[in-house]
């Protein structure tokens, strides 16, 4: 079989198991694609990251996020008695007195009160579909509910800007894998409309074997059959996933987590993975980690009705987003990670006689991290105006991913509605506007040079727009504060920058000179 015919055959959501470096894992035929390339070529005025959080299952939003100024409707009878939370338990948000969030959401909470978290409240899409696997991939395609699309919205992103992967990658310049799924379920998200290709750890187990920390598993020979031949073609060609091992192994060396995560979490064990690739320098910008469990038809609740298998479940949501924010903070990489959770629906507004709930329609979804601006996007439902006992759509789930392409990744708007096929969707409120990033065509139109970069002491920026007529450079940090920095001009077009004295972290050199514009990153490191 040839490598190109097997490429199509593989794509969409093909799923194989696989040995990474001779350890038990997987990869999926899409885990490196040409999007990871694009965030990768972006990292020089972008060193973002996003953690994608799949609540597998189909969430009760209405029991996470409590419609505490309806509770006389949400407790009664005929509606939710056998599984309501008390109100007296809610937990309380600060500037939000008509919402609670579930009593076992204590970190959830603190990070709201913080302004870390944003709640988008009655997320979907219209004519919903309450398949579990169409509508997973419909958020995962960014399609309507009457559409199919092999590719996905992040894959669509790079198709159109990065379209010659994955000849040569790993290279010296991108040696690390851009996008890491944890979990074996395959995901779509990252699909191309050529090829597909996500490094993929099958659970956590699997990521200690590779950087070394569990003992080795080796794989026994593989059978003299078609289908011993054809995984034998699959490891060949997955030769980038046993060079992204190495990768992998220095930054877990590198990297280790300065605070105790709670134990018995998967999502917790997940995240703190996470946490330590981070610390450790990888490069990575996208993960994928995922939370199962959510398809609560029957027992959701016990008798107090504040704990139960769905009390848990987000008990693990919550503590597991909590501590990887605190890893975060310690480490001084908070201001670099934004998270979203999401499921594929949510569940009907009126509970079964089962003490639990069937497949509904919207549900909220969260936005954390220290970009957070507008912590409160809608409101409650109302829940005397339900159709067929579902909740009602606020926020098509695609403003989510418009305003992070936009405001967090930094594309263009030209990008975004190739990415999102065609289609526009309003921007949502959620960052603040200093973390607004500078789009891609800007960037990509950027004529400035930094050396060094990362700095320590001092720079020189570089850049024929200097020796224009009144052209000006201006310094901000990520949040859009000023500095003036001392500096002197050293030539026509350079400029001595000394940073010494300014904190360590990330910002934006912008050069006004005559009609154009120009922006670049700076590191300043120590």
């Amino acid at each position: 079989m040839k490598r190109r015919d097997f490429i199509q055959y593989a794509s969409s959501s093909f799923f194989l198991p696989l040995i990474l470096d001779g350890f038990g894992a997987k990869a999926h035929t899409q885990a490196t694609t040409p999007f990871m390339k694009a965030m990768q070529e972006l990292a020089d005025a972008n060193d973002r990251i996003l953690v994608v959080i799949q609540l597998s299952g189909g969430n009760d939003g209405l029991n996470m996020v409590l419609p505490l100024d309806q509770y006389s409707t949400y407790t009664a009878t005929n509606f939710r008695a056998n599984i309501a939370i008390p109100e007296a338990k809610a937990l309380k948000l600060n500037g939000a007195a008509q919402t609670g969030l579930h009593p076992a959401m204590t970190g959830l909470q603190t990070l709201y009160n913080e302004g870390k978290l944003s709640i988008v409240q009655a997320a979907g899409y219209a004519n919903p579909s309450f398949s579990h696997f169409r509508a997973t991939d419909i958020w995962q395609t960014a399609t309507d509910s009457d559409k199919l699309s092999g590719s996905g919205w992040l894959g669509r992103y790079v198709d159109n800007r990065y379209p010659n992967y994955p000849d040569d990658y790993p290279s010296a310049t991108n040696p690390d894998p851009l996008a890491i799924q944890i979990s074996s379920i395959s995901s779509t998200v990252f699909n191309t409309a050529s090829i597909t290709s996500a490094l993929a750890l099958q659970d956590p187990d699997a990521f200690y074997r590779i950087v070394g920390d569990k003992p080795n598993i080796i794989p026994g020979e593989l059978p003299n059959t078609a289908g011993g031949k054809y995984t034998a073609f699959v490891r060949q060609q997955q030769t980038s996933s046993v060079a992204y091992a190495a990768q992998l192994k220095i930054a877990a060396g590198k990297g280790k987590n300065l605070v105790t995560y709670p134990t018995q979490n998967s999502l917790a064990d997940q995240l703190k993975i996470v946490a330590r690739l981070i610390h450790g320098g990888l490069q990575t910008k996208i993960y994928y980690v995922n939370l199962g469990g959510f398809d609560t038809h029957s027992q959701q609740v016990e008798a107090d009705k504040t704990t139960g298998a769905h009390a848990e479940l987000l008990k693990d949501l919550s503590d597991g987003i909590k501590f990887f924010m605190d890893d975060l903070k310690a480490q001084g990489t908070q201001d670099r990670v934004v998270g979203m959770t999401f499921s594929e629906f949510g569940r009907r507004a009126i509970s079964n006689g089962s003490a639990g709930t069937d497949h509904g329609w919207a549900s909220p979804l969260f936005i954390f991290g220290n970009a957070v601006k507008t912590q409160m996007i809608g409101k409650n439902p109302d829940l005397k105006d339900l159709e067929n006992n579902n909740i009602k759509l606020q926020n098509d789930f695609r403003k989510v991913y418009a305003s992070i392409l936009t405001d967090w990744m930094g594309a263009s708007e030209t990008s975004i509605k190739t990415i999102l096929l065609d289609k526009s969707y309003d921007i949502l409120p959620i960052f603040r506007k200093g973390q607004v990033l500078a789009n891609e065509n800007e960037i990509s139109k950027s004529n400035i040079n930094i050396y060094p970069n990362p700095a320590s002491i001092e720079t020189i920026i570089e850049s024929d727009a200097l020796a224009r007529t009144n052209s000006e450079i201006m310094f901000t940090d990520v949040y859009g504060k000023s500095y003036e920095p001392a500096a002197n001009r050293i030539s026509r077009t350079q400029v001595r920058l000394n940073v010494g004295n300014m904190p360590t972290g990330k910002y934006f050199v912008r050069i006004n000179g005559g009609d154009e514009t120009s922006v670049k990153a700076l590191i300043v490191a120590r």
